[in-house]
C-alpha cells in the first residue's frame, strides 16, 4: 500500500469560500482522508509533503492542447508537452488530432496513448479527427476510434465547411454517445488573413479575420446539434456574436458547451505591438476590447463553461517569419493559472474558487471525467500552488519546446510548485520532472 500525506495545505471551504488549513491522505492513487489542520495525523513511515502556505487544488484539466507528435516533433513532443503541462499544474490534458499523420486511425490513437504512458505521467486524452486527414471529405471510422481510446471528434485547426458532413458526423457521434468538438471558422472569410478585422489590421493595412467567420459556424452547428441531439462543444470562443448564439442555444435546451482561452480574456487586438511580433498571432485572433469583455462575462455567467489553453508550440524559426507568414498559435501550459489568478483573482473580480472550478471540476463535468475533485475515493490528482510568490514570465525557463508567448516579462503570482497524478509526484519545483518507472 502506497501512502502519502500532504500536510498543512490550504483548501477552499465550500461554504464560505475562505482558505482553511487541512491535511490530506493519499492511498493507492486515491484520496483517502481529509483531516482538520488542527489535528495531528499519524504519518508513520508514509511519505509526507509539507504544503504549508500552499494551495492544495485538484489537478488542473486542459481539454484543448497541441502536443504536435507525431509529425511535428521539432515543435513539441508528447514528452516535452506533458512535462510542460505538469509544470503548469495540469494533470489531465486532451490533445488535438492535427498532427502528421492526422489522428484519424486506431493505430495513431494507440501510438499517442503509448507515448503518453512512457512520458511523465500526466493523463493524455486524445481526440480523433472528424474527417480523414481533416480534409472535410469523408468521415473517419468513429466506432473504431472510440474503441482505440479517442474521447471525442474534432477537425481542430480547420472548420468542417460542409454542413451535411457536420450533420452526419454529429448523428454518428450521438449514436456512440461521444461529443463533437468544433473549430468554428468559415474559410471563405479568412483566406490570406493573419489578425482580427480591427484596429491593428487597419493600422498596418492587413486583411482581417472578421468576427462572423467564427459565429457563422457556431450558429450553424448549434442548429445541427439541436437536430441530432449530440453534445456539441465550441472551441476557443472569441467573439461577442458567438457568445450570443451559444447563450440562445443553451436557453432552448441544446446540448452545447464552450471554452475560452486565457489570451482571449486578457488581450485585445489593440495590445498587439507595432513591431508585428508573431508571438501575438493566434487563431482565433485577438479581438476587440468589447469581445474580450463579452468573453469574461460569458465565462462568469456560465455561457462559456471552461477555460483551456489551446497550447500551440512552434519553433522560433517559424515564428520569426513575421505576422503575415508565421503559423498561428502560442504556448499556454506554464502561464495559464498565474495569468488568470493575477489578473482576475488578485484584483477581486473573481474568487479563487470560481477560477479553480473553471479549470478543474467544470471540465470534468462537461466531458464526464472522474477527475477534477478531491473527494474521498477520487483519483489523487493534485496541484500545489504558491499564491503569494511573484516572478516574471521567462520563456527560457519553459519545459515546452515552444517559446512563442506574448506574455514575456509579465510579473505574476499563483505559480504551481508540485503536481501529483494518481498519487505520484510527476513534477516539483525542487526536482523538476520525475520520469515514470518504465523509462
Amino acid at each position: 500500500m502506497t501512502t502519502t500525506w500532504i500536510l498543512n495545505g490550504l483548501t477552499i471551504d465550500p461554504e464560505t469560500g475562505d482558505t482553511v488549513k487541512k491535511h490530506l491522505k493519499l492511498e493507492n492513487g486515491l484520496v483517502a482522508q481529509w483531516l482538520d489542520g488542527s489535528a495531528e495525523p499519524d504519518v508513520g513511515s508514509a511519505e509526507a509533503i509539507d504544503a504549508a502556505g500552499k494551495l492544495v487544488s485538484p489537478g488542473l484539466i486542459d481539454m484543448h492542447v497541441h502536443l504536435r507528435e507525431p509529425g511535428f516533433e521539432h515543435k513539441e513532443t508528447i514528452a516535452s508537452g506533458t512535462a510542460s503541462a505538469a509544470k503548469g499544474g495540469f494533470t489531465t490534458i486532451a490533445c488535438m488530432p492535427n498532427t502528421r499523420p492526422v489522428i484519424d486511425t486506431p493505430d495513431t490513437v494507440k501510438l499517442v496513448l503509448e507515448r503518453a504512458e512512457a512520458a511523465c505521467g500526466v493523463r493524455v486524452l486524445p481526440y480523433a479527427a472528424i474527417t480523414k486527414n481533416e480534409l472535410g471529405r469523408e468521415l473517419t471510422d468513429f466506432e473504431s476510434l472510440k474503441s482505440a481510446g479517442a474521447i471525442g471528434f474534432t477537425d481542430d485547426g480547420v472548420g468542417v465547411q460542409n454542413a451535411q458532413m457536420m450533420k452526419n458526423a454529429m448523428a454518428l457521434a450521438k449514436s456512440l454517445d461521444m461529443p463533437i468538438i468544433a473549430h468554428c471558422e468559415d474559410d471563405s472569410l479568412v483566406v490570406g488573413a493573419a489578425v482580427s478585422e480591427g484596429a491593428f489590421a487597419k493600422r498596418h493595412g492587413l486583411k482581417g479575420i472578421p468576427n462572423e467567420s467564427e459565429a457563422i459556424h457556431v450558429g450553424r452547428d448549434i442548429l445541427l446539434s439541436e437536430a441530432t441531439g449530440v453534445h456539441y462543444h465550441v472551441c476557443h470562443v472569441s467573439t461577442e456574436q458567438s457568445i450570443r448564439l451559444i447563450k440562445l442555444g443553451k436557453s432552448v435546451g441544446v446540448n452545447v458547451t464552450a471554452e475560452v482561452c486565457p489570451h482571449h480574456l486578457l488581450l485585445s487586438d489593440e495590445d498587439i505591438p507595432d513591431s508585428m511580433d508573431a508571438n501575438w498571432k493566434m487563431n482565433p485572433p485577438l479581438r476587440t476590447p468589447r469581445d474580450v469583455e463579452a468573453c469574461i462575462k460569458a465565462l462568469e455567467e456560465g455561457t462559456i463553461d471552461i477555460i483551456v489553453t489551446d497550447h500551440a508550440p512552434h519553433s522560433e524559426e517559424e515564428k520569426a517569419k513575421g505576422m503575415e507568414r508565421a503559423p498561428f498559435g502560442i504556448v499556454g501550459f506554464e502561464t495559464a493559472f498565474p495569468l488568470l489568478y493575477t489578473k482576475f483573482v488578485k484584483t477581486g473580480r473573481w474568487t479563487l474558487g470560481f477560477l479553480l472550478s473553471r479549470m478543474t471540476s467544470d471540465p470534468a463535468r462537461v466531458f464526464g471525467l472522474d477527475t477534477g475533485k478531491l473527494e474521498v475515493g477520487a483519483p489523487a490528482d493534485i496541484t500545489l500552488i504558491d499564491l503569494d510568490g511573484e516572478r516574471e514570465v521567462d520563456p527560457a525557463s519553459f519545459l515546452t519546446k515552444g517559446r512563442n508567448t506574448p506574455f514575456t516579462g509579465w510579473k505574476l503570482s499563483g505559480w504551481p510548485t508540485l503536481t501529483i497524478v494518481a498519487g505520484k509526484t510527476v513534477w516539483s519545483e525542487e526536482q523538476g520532472i520525475l520520469k515514470s518507472s518504465e523509462e
